[in-house]
């Protein structure tokens, strides 16, 4: 989703006219059984995996089948998610949603204390194994597999790498949440295991990425950029291997480096 707009371009002292490919970004309201449970600035596209992925990450959903039914409603000022579970789960997200006590931010929706902040659900216990050159092969195959990026160079991108199968998916998103929630939303409604790969991810690798990380289950988080020391204690809390700083000619491997098998004797 993007439009072309004009532009006064200057380049190497000279100035003229020109057009460029920008992302499109709106408000999308994630609405369960009608009532708003978060407002997200997102790109309008693949709304269903974000509605699915976002309820996954989250905690407000165990599975996709507790959604009985999406609709995604376009109106004046955004788009609506708007999500109808199952009894249930329905009365246990409207019981949390009374209890929260303030106002939420990207990446931490529903949060009710410093606490849930940097609370991570779970654990990751996936046997997955990766070489070196899975690494390198799953970065620079995600270049090639980015349109909105490559049209705009204005958005973020999370994909899952298989072996085997090489990468599997990817979405994208002005969001890097967003990005990610849209690939665990899609991976879910494909019944694809995320412990059988690796996510990777174009954005800087901060906690709440290696939170939704690890709801997912992948046992391998690899972004091309740093991580921050919060995200690097939250996944060594969780089992999870973060590799970061990864290019075309190597990468660092930041917690639990046994999952990345070393061909020659570490130094």
């Amino acid at each position: 989703m993007k439009a072309r707009v004009p532009s006064r371009v200057w380049r190497a002292g000279a100035v003229g006219d020109g057009v460029r490919d920008v992302p499109e970004e709106t408000p999308v309201a994630l609405v369960f059984d009608a009532a708003t449970e978060a407002v997200m600035m997102a790109t309008p596209a693949d709304l269903e995996d974000f509605a699915y992925g976002f309820s996954l990450n989250e905690g407000l959903i165990a599975t996709p089948d507790e959604v009985q039914k999406l609709d995604i409603v376009p109106g004046e000022y955004g788009i609506e998610a708007r999500l109808w579970l199952k009894p249930d789960r329905g009365h246990a997200v409207a019981a949390r949603r009374r209890l929260r006590v303030g106002p939420t931010g990207c990446g931490l929706c529903g949060v009710e204390s410093l606490e849930d902040a940097i609370r991570v659900r779970g654990r990751v216990d996936g046997r997955l194994r990766l070489s070196p050159a899975d690494v390198v092969a799953a970065v620079a195959a995600l270049e090639g597999r980015q349109p909105l990026g490559k049209a705009t160079r204005a958005v973020h991108a999370a994909a899952f790498w298989a072996p085997g199968d090489g990468l599997v998916t990817v979405r994208e998103d002005v969001g890097r949440h967003n990005a990610l929630d849209k690939l665990a939303g899609a991976l879910a409604r494909q019944g694809i295991d995320p412990r059988g790969g690796a996510v990777v991810l174009t954005s800087r690798l901060s906690v709440e990425m290696v939170q939704k990380a690890v709801a997912m289950g992948a046992p391998v988080l690899i972004a091309i950029s740093a991580p921050t020391a919060l995200a690097l204690r939250t996944a060594e809390a969780a089992g999870l291997t973060v590799v970061a700083v990864a290019r075309d000619d190597g990468f660092e491997v930041f917690t639990w480096p046994e999952r990345i098998a070393s061909p020659v004797p570490v130094c």
